[in-house]
């Protein structure tokens, strides 16, 4: 039929074609703000625009059209100084706030956002390439979200997080370029818990966290508490390793995580890691392949999700692949790619064209070795960077398009059997970040879920995201979590802790502790060692101190030993030698018995370290009397200390079944879990403070939540750990869960930090040593907790078994389980 007059089709046109026409948002909010600025933008640094004298500037533009929307600075080292400052300054006043008063400003600044947020909105489309519908109707709200949200959790910190406080100045580090939800996954729980903020928002992408520091100054929030700096990726250094700095946040890239950790090594303040790392999809032949498609090709088509890019890592049942790819292959090939403030375009630009030509490799390299590549080129805008949505099927599993992360909208595809090839191929990926699992047998589904090794899991969904629930990855995703209470942890510090400042001091990083045996040990001949007692003229049977792992004894591969002195020098015993080799051993041990151990009934774990302690009990007497004897303390401090030990032995049992999650209330019609998990591996260097009890408060914790442990006890006091293995062995604790190398404290730690299987690093020892584990920790970003060389009171319950035990022990995950069979909502 026909069009109408002067050419606009018809509405029988329209209803015949069902084409998409023209729904373009109108930019004039965006740009009227731009222009009150004269386009041009300075930091924003204690409550006002500043602009010092003499710096360069950057050009912010339209990704989609080359435009350009203003100007701004490229920060230098001063302007960090006097950033840092404001915060500081700021930080007295913010921090001694009543929790109500906090609350309110947090609650007035989202009042403040969600009047200009149309205008949030258009300026994150422009400046990043975002399509507008994705930012207007998920990011936006769930910025104002995250806002009330912690402005509830500012009230409640007084009797929910009790025994906690603030960092002091947190350095946050965005590089995502789509900076606006990260950014008030930042701000919000960093400002609710009492801290003050620097923020560097990305160097594509900084106009959004400039509007969101005025609207801020504009709801009343004092000056000095949100400050914004701009500038190049080198200036992220210089902020994190400024010692006014006592926390730094990061939403990046995993080379930007793995710099900022060495930058940061031995300086003292915390870090969250919150890093990249593509989506994994695992698609079983019982899904709904209609809803799993269309989930897919929606995830695929937003340029930025939780991930810094859409690329995601499909693995699907072999039985229902190709069903699965006919339709993927329908829906990918009618989505739009266009104008970003078109509200009927499901994808927007690029960030620039080297992302294009970034993706370009990855895809043709893929084409080069035989894969199949599916693009939806018609609906594709004839300039600019654009990319279409991308399906490459029939790679292997060793493919540089599966190993690494793609920043674009491209769904690699792999097959798989069984559930358990699945979940094997999802776990051996460096990275960690969220999962989607699609299945109608629930089941099946949990368990999934529960076994990938991820931060998040959507069963049936993609990219559910609220204030209530935690993000954040795993592995080299990161360990830091941002929502939820889970979130608030990462900015705060127990209220006895002060900040420890022992300055990074300079570490021949290939040499330190990489020795072995390089402290020679006492020999026969030597003064001070002790012969064999005799009793009745007959010699006392040599004890063997041996090392202690796969639940056996074991010799040291070195085939040395070093002594124990007593206080007065003399020789009491001789303990293993343990090196790089026992190390390796040990962990392969308690990798295999790691997985067991984590599934094994929480009740069970406890019965378990209720028989340790009853069997301890036992030994009372003889544990306290050596104790005495090898630290010269008095029978009944020896004995409290041991008494102390069953004490926490205690505490862990009790804590095994009370606290393993909770229910999340988010806005989802259905169920999100958060789930407390262990770790995997854990590395533990003790201190020789307390050497019973301080070795039973670090193990005790660990064990307690599902973790395999390699200790490295005391190396001045090393026996009470040792006597403890026939207690263990007698107290049904498997083998490989729990095993010990003595020796040198900072080579063996060395060897810990640097293993690939092992999952976190507990080091209480010397400022070097903790110094030495942080930048080493780099290597595929594992947890760290370290001294800093700080003394510890272990007999102080808040100081030996507090809540923070609990938190280094686990890992957050949340997984969300939406309903609608019965009631849509």
């Amino acid at each position: 039929m026909a069009g109408a007059a002067g050419g606009r089709p018809s509405v029988w046109d329209i209803y015949s074609s069902m084409e998409y026409g023209p729904a373009p948002e109108g930019a004039g909010p965006a740009q009227a703000w731009l222009e009150t600025h004269g386009r041009s933008f300075g930091h924003f640094v204690a409550g006002k625009w500043w602009k010092p004298e003499g710096r360069e500037t950057a050009s912010d533009t339209n990704p989609a059209t080359g435009e350009l929307l203003a100007t701004t600075l490229q920060g230098e080292p001063e302007d960090v100084e006097a950033a840092v400052q404001a915060a500081t300054k700021a930080f007295e006043a913010w921090s001694r706030l009543p929790c109500h008063a906090r609350a309110r400003h947090l609650h007035n600044m989202a009042r403040t956002i969600q009047k200009h947020q149309r205008l949030l909105a258009l300026l994150e489309s422009l400046d990043t390439g975002k399509p507008i519908g994705e930012v207007r109707d998920r990011d936006a709200p769930l910025v104002v979200r995250h806002f009330y949200h912690h402005a509830g959790w500012a009230q409640l910190m007084g009797t929910e997080m009790g025994g906690w406080k603030a960092l002091g100045v947190v350095a946050a580090v965005v590089t995502w370029n789509s900076p606006l939800l990260p950014l008030a996954w930042k701000i919000c729980p960093a400002l609710a818990m009492g801290n003050t903020m620097v923020l560097l928002p990305p160097p594509r992408a900084r106009l959004s966290a400039l509007l969101l520091a005025e609207l801020g100054a504009q709801a009343g929030l004092p000056p000095g508490v949100l400050n914004v700096l701009t500038g190049e990726g080198a200036l992220a250094g210089g902020l994190a390793a400024h010692p006014g700095v006592d926390a730094v946040a990061v939403a990046g890239s995993v080379e930007v995580g793995r710099s900022l950790r060495r930058a940061t090594a031995g300086g003292g303040p915390r870090l969250s890691l919150q890093l990249g790392g593509d989506t994994l999809a695992v698609v079983f032949d019982s899904a709904d392949l209609d809803g799993a498609a269309v989930g897919l090709s929606d995830a695929v088509s937003c340029q930025r999700g939780l991930a810094p890019g859409p690329g995601a890592l499909l693995l699907v049942q072999e039985a229902v692949a190709g069903a699965l790819l006919q339709r993927l292959k329908m829906r990918l090939g009618q989505l739009r790619v266009g104008d970003p403030l078109d509200k009927a375009m499901d994808g927007g630009a690029l960030v620039d064209e080297a992302q294009r030509g970034a993706i370009e490799t990855y895809v043709e390299e893929a084409r080069a070795e035989g894969a199949e590549i599916f693009q939806a080129w018609a609906a594709l805008p004839a300039r600019g960077p654009f990319y279409p949505p991308t399906l490459i099927t029939g790679v292997a599993s060793t493919s540089r398009c599966v190993r690494e992360e793609i920043l674009g909208p491209v769904l690699v595809v792999l097959p798989f059997r069984t559930a358990k090839e699945a979940v094997a191929l999802g776990n051996h990926r460096p990275s960690g970040l969220a999962a989607s699992v699609w299945t109608e047998n629930l089941p099946l589904a949990m368990e999934v879920a529960q076994s990938l090794q991820v931060g998040t899991v959507w069963i049936n969904g993609q990219n559910f995201f609220d204030a209530a629930a935690g993000v954040g990855g795993t592995k080299e995703s990161g360990n830091g979590r941002d929502g939820g209470k889970e979130g608030l942890y990462e900015y705060v510090r127990p209220s006895w802790q002060s900040r420890p400042r022992p300055g990074p001091t300079e570490l021949d990083y290939k040499t330190f502790a990489a020795s072995y045996g390089a402290d020679p040990p006492s020999v026969p001949g030597h003064s001070g060692v002790a012969c064999p007692e005799l009793e009745e003229n007959m010699p006392r049977v040599d004890r063997t101190y041996k090392l202690y792992y796969g639940g056996a004894q074991k010799r040291p591969e070195g085939m040395a030993s070093l002594p124990v002195l007593d206080p007065a020098g003399n020789v009491l015993a001789y303990v293993a030698d343990g090196s790089a080799k026992d190390i390796r051993n040990a962990v392969e041990a308690a990798h295999k018995a790691a997985p067991g151990w984590g599934k094994r009934a929480a009740h069970t774990r406890a019965q378990v370290l209720y028989y340790v302690a009853e069997n301890l009990e036992l030994r009372r007497e003889e544990v306290a009397s050596r104790l005495g004897a090898l630290t010269g303390a008095p029978p009944e401090e020896a004995r409290r200390e041991v008494d102390l030990g069953l004490e926490r032995l205690f505490h862990w049992a009790a804590c095994c079944d009370k606290s393993g999650g909770v229910m999340q209330e988010t806005p989802l019609h259905g169920t999100t879990l958060r789930l407390c998990q262990p770790l995997g591996v854990v590395g533990v260097a003790c201190p020789d403070e307390h050497p019973l009890l301080s070795f039973l408060s670090l193990l005790a914790p660990a064990v307690a939540r599902g973790n395999a442990v390699v200790m490295v006890p005391s190396p001045r006091y090393p026996l009470p750990a040792l006597d403890l293995c026939q207690i263990f062995d007698t107290s049904d604790v498997p083998g490989g869960v729990v095993n010990i190398v003595t020796g040198n404290r900072d080579h063996l730690s060395r060897t810990l930090v640097q293993h690939q299987d092992v999952q976190a690093m507990w080091y209480f020892g010397s400022p070097q040593g903790s110094q030495f584990v942080e930048w080493a920790s780099a290597g595929n970003l594992k947890r760290t907790w370290v001294s800093h060389g700080a003394p510890r009171r272990w007999e102080d319950p808040a100081q030996g078994a507090g809540e923070e035990f609990l938190y280094q022990a686990t890992q957050c995950k949340n997984i969300w389980i939406p309903m609608g069979e019965i009631f849509a909502n």
